[in-house]
């Protein structure tokens, strides 16, 4: 008999419990929720999870772009998604680790200059973050990464241009000159063989060793450009420009060019990943000599000579 009471007693708890179930997945039964809350909470690292799943969304969700390059390890990588570029953002530096975009022919054309643009500071990445008066008496240029005249093509592509999350402090000479001739180049070769894929940013050696502004916007040592084309075979090339004025004159391009290779190792981005794996390595271990001819990289200086009456005239020899 006794038997019997606990058989009836062990099958009305059972009971108890799979009504208790039902109604916590139907909304029902307060208490119920509460104490399975707190079984997860106690076994189960909720924070961990959701941050694993916010990790996966995330990976999940990045472009496979052929310009965009992997994603970064050790370091902020916060991604930004424009109109005409992407950006890898180091809120730590308050520039970009990179910016990348694919240059067409078309979009070297356009009406939308840069005539009463302005630097805007960018509202979606966190505080504190790079703004117009950190550059203010800094001696140092808003110099743009992805250029303003690769974004002529559209009116919110151009203005998006001036974020200054695709801008870093960049030394005058430099700015106007040998990376003016760069972007310059560019485009021409875009206008050649149809499409380009190009990523540029910073290069620090031995860490930032400066920086400008209450925000402490880092002031890179050097600038990297490196250059995909697909068109028939694929060929890369890259450039590192210090970031200091050329006081020669010279702009010769040539004298920048450097194995895709060495811009990997100075800094820890892993360019076109969706290369297949003989291709990458083909493209980015091309010598310079190499490049150079493939290119057909030019060597161009600025002349300047006084005419008969008194003026000047100036401009680029080949």
């Amino acid at each position: 008999m006794k038997i019997k009471i606990r058989f009836i007693a062990f099958s009305l708890l059972l009971a108890s419990m799979f009504i208790a179930c039902r109604n916590t997945k139907t909304g029902q039964g307060s208490d119920t929720t509460v104490a399975d809350t707190t079984e997860m909470t106690e076994f189960f690292d909720t924070q961990a999870a959701e941050q694993a799943a916010q990790k996966a969304e995330k990976k999940s969700d990045r472009p496979k772009k052929m310009e965009i390059p992997a994603e970064l390890k050790g370091r902020p990588d916060m991604l930004l998604v424009r109109d005409g570029y992407y950006v890898s953002y180091n809120k730590d530096w308050r520039i970009a680790n990179w910016v990348a975009w694919h240059l067409t022919k078309a979009h070297t054309y356009g009406n939308y200059g840069r005539t009463e643009m302005q630097f805007r500071e960018d509202t979606e990445v966190p505080r504190p973050r790079a703004t117009d008066d950190d550059y203010y008496d800094s001696r140092y240029d808003r110099g743009h990464l992805c250029p303003s005249g690769d974004n002529k093509w559209d009116n919110r592509a151009q203005i998006q241009s001036f974020l200054f999350t695709n801008v870093c402090p960049q030394n005058h000479g430099m700015n106007k000159g040998e990376w003016n001739d760069l972007e310059m180049q560019c485009r021409d070769w875009a206008r050649q063989y149809g499409d380009l894929y190009i990523v540029a940013g910073p290069i620090f050696y031995d860490g930032v060793k400066k920086t400008i502004g209450r925000n402490n916007v880092a002031v890179p040592d050097a600038l990297f450009k490196v250059v995909l084309c697909t068109k028939n075979y694929a060929r890369a090339i890259a450039f590192i420009v210090p970031n200091k004025g050329n006081k020669n004159g010279q702009n010769n391009l040539r004298q920048y060019v450097v194995p895709v290779d060495s811009v990997e190792r100075l800094t820890g981005i892993d360019f076109f990943p969706s290369l297949k794996d003989d291709t990458e390595q083909r493209v980015e271990a091309s010598v310079q000599d190499d490049m150079v001819r493939d290119w057909n990289v030019p060597v161009r200086y600025y002349y300047e000579r006084r005419s008969s009456g008194g003026g000047s005239r100036s401009g680029w020899r080949y």
